[in-house]
């Protein structure tokens, strides 16, 4: 009986692994969540899809249900291609989010009476939560790399902050001094005019 010994695998800790470089796969997804995060890339992504959708609900007849106003076939391709064009545009342009996703919101309730009932309504569905998160959409910006070096420099700011809080009180309290004094003026003024008044009398 012949025994060898099987080759172990070598184990790498969590660590190894993040500092390993990173493969084709994972290099490209970093690349692209990093380009997500720069953009609304739900809230287009959703507003192309109301688009689709409701362009595929024109073609559908679910129980001879059809319904469209003005003319036949043209709003039932012009909101959709609208729907997917501002989409694109408001992930390409995230600088103008708020333009496409407030003309997403009008071209999607729009569709409620022009295309099928809004692509029965899922469309217009998706059309709204997508032009709402397009333009609610907000860059998030890192916070200052040199409070989170030296937090001593942050807390220095803040109480250099706090201290210009308590000087302006402090002046206010030396304006409310100062019309104090004003009114003891006042008083005594009324006092010398009522002892001439009885001095007169």
């Amino acid at each position: 009986m012949l025994l060898t010994r099987m080759p172990q695998r070598r184990r790498t800790t969590p660590a190894a692994r993040s500092t390993a470089a990173p493969t084709g796969l994972t290099a490209a997804w970093t690349r692209f969540a990093a380009w997500r995060r720069r953009r609304p890339f739900v809230g287009g992504l959703l507003v192309a899809l109301a688009g689709v959708e409701i362009f595929f609900s024109g073609q559908l007849d679910l129980g001879h249900l059809h319904v469209q106003l003005g003319i036949e076939g043209f709003q039932a391709t012009v909101i959709p291609i609208a729907l997917v064009l501002l989409g694109a545009l408001a992930v390409a342009m995230p600088a103008h989010h708020v333009f496409y996703g407030v003309l997403a919101l009008a071209v999607a309730v729009y569709s409620l009476i022009g295309v099928n009932l809004g692509g029965f309504l899922l469309g217009m569905i998706l059309g709204c939560v997508g032009g709402v998160l397009v333009v609610a959409w907000m860059l998030r910006t890192a916070p200052d790399a040199r409070d989170d070096a030296d937090p001593d420099r942050a807390d220095l700011a803040r109480a250099d902050v706090a201290d210009a809080g308590l000087a302006d009180a402090g002046l206010a309290d030396a304006g409310l001094a100062d019309a104090g004094l004003a009114d003891a003026g006042l008083a005594e003024a009324g006092l010398a005019d009522a002892d001439a008044a009885d001095g007169a009398a």
